[in-house]
């Protein structure tokens, strides 16, 4: 009988030696009847050299190259199962139940990152994301597709090489598309190229100039729908809650600063690993999260474990928790002491993630933010961690007195537990007893001023 835990080197994705020598990565993961379909992919489109293509794992983990799929390279990182036609989308190729394998050839030059259901034409058609801002939509019955949106000008974004649109996702109504441009000129507030906007079926709006890297939920099921961001004073979580029709951001830990840009957040996930339970993979920390919102609130989310791994996605697969990484690039030479392109996939239990690195991270509400006079900051996670400081400094003028609320029911509903003075230039540390938490904590000044705040937790 054969157990398995951890990494099989006879099942990683290797790129061809080359030249060139880039990038292969494992883009996504899907059990479709009886067997794991593996799609990887390289940095930028053909380009970046050969190896990429659509492989399968039998029950027995044996793997084999879908021959069909053979030259199509390219930069391919989604997958989603269209129910009305059991078809699987997954790269440019549509899969049926018997694996008959089809190539959507408009799909093949793209950098197809996204795959979600149509709006108006669910029983039929899909629509389909690519990394400079295309939209097509795809008629999966025919192989039928058409570009219908060019993002860059709905959402004033830049094109190739500027922008990395990363993922999209349709429920309630609404098209939900995003992106996760961040670099200097952003940390610096001199650009906001991230977006994350959705769509009606009329027009565009865009929800927050930040960069994005995940969307996802259990479409009706719960009554949610999950984006995962950031910005320089945190990890966040925007949640659209149907009951109430709106959205509402929550701030998180980042575990690692090393996710801070574009190229760094390939591709933090929100996926169903477990019955009718969410795991999140953001800013270097795993999250478990329930799919339900009560009183247009959510609650329970929690840190699992850190991790520095690089996953483009992952898995339940006959009982296994499977992660599949990109773990080394040589970067056409940047990477002077990497000689292949190479990456693994780890097969498991979702419990042996709490195996991992012990959850500590780091953010606030506020970086050198302007902040109103009696104006809450938005919700920062506060559970799950055992030891936890703040450190607040006023850039203002004149004192500022922060009164610290917490919520520890979950619901929103907050009530202070600390009062702290900041005079003009200084800067004040609180610590927390040990152990002591809440489902959120959020922080209130009592003047208009320009401050930071940010929670080291241990």
């Amino acid at each position: 009988m054969m157990q398995v835990s951890g990494v099989f080197p006879a099942l990683a994705q290797v790129g061809d030696f080359g030249p060139p020598r880039s990038e292969l990565g494992v883009g996504a993961l899907m059990p479709w009847n009886g067997k794991l379909y593996v799609q990887n992919y390289n940095s930028h489109r053909a380009a970046s050299g050969g190896g990429v293509s659509l492989r399968r794992i039998d029950a027995d983990l044996s793997m084999e190259v879908v021959p069909e799929t053979l030259g199509v390279d390219g930069t391919y990182t989604n997958r989603f199962v269209h129910f009305p036609t059991s078809t699987l989308v997954i790269g440019p190729h549509v899969v049926s139940a018997d694996h008959t394998i089809r190539t959507v050839p408009e799909l093949v030059p793209m950098r197809v990152c996204g795959t979600t259901r149509h709006l108006t034409k669910p029983d039929t058609h899909v629509y389909v994301l690519a990394m400079e801002g295309e939209v097509f939509e795809l008629d999966v019955t025919t192989l039928g597709c058409r570009q219908v949106f060019d993002l860059n000008a709905e959402l004033g974004t830049d094109g190739e090489w500027k922008v990395h649109y990363k993922d999209c996702y349709t429920s309630f109504g609404r098209f939900v598309v995003c992106s996760n441009e961040y670099s200097e000129d952003d940390w610096a507030g001199k650009q906001a190229r991230g977006r994350l906007a959705e769509y009606d079926g009329e027009r565009w709006t865009v929800l927050a100039r930040k960069p994005f890297t995940g969307i996802g939920g259990r479409h009706e099921f719960g009554g949610t729908i999950f984006a995962t961001g950031w910005d320089r004073a945190s990890a966040i979580l925007e949640v659209f809650t149907d009951a109430d029709g709106r959205w509402t951001r929550y701030r998180l830990p980042k575990a690692s600063h090393t996710f801070d840009h574009k190229w760094q957040t390939e591709w933090p996930r929100i996926r169903e690993v477990e019955h009718e339970r969410l795991l999140v993979d953001h800013h270097g920390m795993f999250y478990e999260l329930s799919p339900w919102a009560y009183g247009g609130r959510v609650w329970g989310v929690r840190p699992v474990s850190t991790h520095l791994w690089v996953l483009g996605d992952f898995c339940s697969w006959r009982g296994m928790f499977v992660a599949g990484a990109d773990n080394a690039s040589p970067s056409h030479g940047l990477n002077p002491t990497t000689a292949e392109p190479q990456s693994g996939m780890f097969f498991g239990k979702t419990d042996d993630l709490w195996g991992f690195g012990k959850p500590a991270g780091w953010g606030g509400p506020w970086w050198e933010e302007e902040v109103g006079a009696d104006v809450p900051s938005d919700p920062y996670l506060m559970t799950g961690f055992e030891h936890k400081c703040l450190h607040l400094e006023n850039q203002g003028r004149t004192p500022m007195n922060v009164t610290v609320e917490i919520d520890f029911h979950g619901h929103g509903r907050f009530g202070a537990v600390e009062r702290i003075e900041v005079g003009p230039g200084e800067t004040r540390t609180h610590v927390f007893p040990t152990g002591f938490s809440a489902h959120w904590v959020r922080l209130v000044s009592d003047v208009d001023t320009s401050a930071s705040a940010q929670f080291v937790y241990t």
